[in-house]
């Protein structure tokens, strides 16, 4: 008899779908996870939304992105996993009691985080971390992190901080985030809804800039960070929040002689991915094994309330990460 798992699925309906589907086999180089808990993100809910509205394609899709479980089978060439390790990573198509994914996208789950909070890390590990190897940071700098409220902006926040930096400033558009912040480990807040960022940035750095701007915003937001970078410094876009347009000083570009780039690791090639994966866990797994790196959950759901998680997402409201349990 097939084994059969719940999925959700989206696609054909403005909420997901939870429906009972054959669980699925690892192919070479595959691991098969029973996945525990679930987390969203930003991309998951304009997924679904994009489909039910008729402006993206009509097309049934497994849902979700992040993943924390226990490994139930290994493919042929599978290295270095083993059934019953308790994992997080991501794939295509996450929400599911079983998830395949490469055994090179997965990570072990430090003894000291539960399910829940593990599903909440691999998003925002691998894109702060990449973001800050592909910056050059190096103990010491100081690190400029916008729209740092978000889930994955926290966590940038901590990383750097855990990672040696010797100033993080961080922006928010509300003042009663400034103590999440402060928790977090920023030594600057700047309330861009108050204050000019690039001249509060100055201020916090002595008129040199930051050595590094990790910019989860976009928009005119990535403007204004160029003359907020010190000479020679780096510029990783990261988010576009605010839009993916901005017109930006190429004099402020040149004259600073900046570095600007951009990442979106859940685009990468499978063997880039890899890199980025084996990179975080070697470099920032202790911290956080020992809870220097913890990532904020801001509500946790049960799998068939779906529905409720979305809504929550769609609010605007959350301060952190939105986790299901998976039955």
């Amino acid at each position: 008899m097939t084994a059969m798992m719940a999925a959700l699925f989206g696609g054909t309906a403005p909420q997901w779908q939870s429906r009972v589907v054959p669980v699925p086999e690892p192919g070479p180089g595959q691991v098969l996870v029973r996945a525990r808990a679930v987390s969203l993100n930003n991309a998951d809910v304009q997924q679904l939304d994009s489909s039910a509205s008729g402006t993206g394609r009509r097309r049934e899709y497994l849902a979700g992105y992040e993943f924390a479980g226990d490994i139930a089978a290994t493919g042929p060439g599978a290295a270095g996993v083993h059934i019953g390790d308790r994992v997080m990573g991501i794939t295509q198509g996450a929400f599911a009691q079983y998830v395949v994914a490469g055994h090179r996208h997965v990570m072990p789950i430090p003894e000291s985080l539960g399910y829940d909070e593990a599903s909440a890390l691999p998003t925002g590990l691998l894109t702060e971390h990449g973001a800050l190897t592909r910056a050059r940071f190096r103990s010491g700098q100081s690190v400029l992190i916008t729209g740092a409220t978000s889930s994955i902006g926290l966590i940038g926040v901590q990383m750097a901080k855990a990672t040696g930096a010797a100033h993080v400033i961080a922006t928010t558009r509300s003042n009663t985030k400034e103590a999440l912040l402060r928790q977090s480990g920023a030594d600057s807040v700047v309330v861009t809804d108050g204050q000019d960022l690039t001249q509060a940035v100055l201020d916090a750095t002595g008129g040199e800039g930051a050595d590094v701007v990790l910019d989860h915003v976009g928009g005119q937001t990535f403007a204004d960070c160029l003359p907020a970078t010190r000479m020679d410094g780096h510029i990783v876009n990261i988010g576009r929040l605010d839009g993916p347009q901005a017109t930006i000083d190429l004099d402020a570009l040149s004259y600073r002689h900046l570095h600007v780039r951009g990442v979106s690791f859940g685009f990468s090639r499978p063997e880039a991915l890899g890199h980025v994966v084996a990179a975080a866990v070697e470099e920032v797994m202790p911290a956080v094994a020992d809870h220097r790196i913890r990532p904020v959950v801001d509500s946790v759901h049960a799998f068939d309330r779906a529905h409720e998680a979305a809504n929550r997402m769609r609010s605007h409201q959350a301060h952190g990460k939105i986790v299901l349990i998976v039955p």
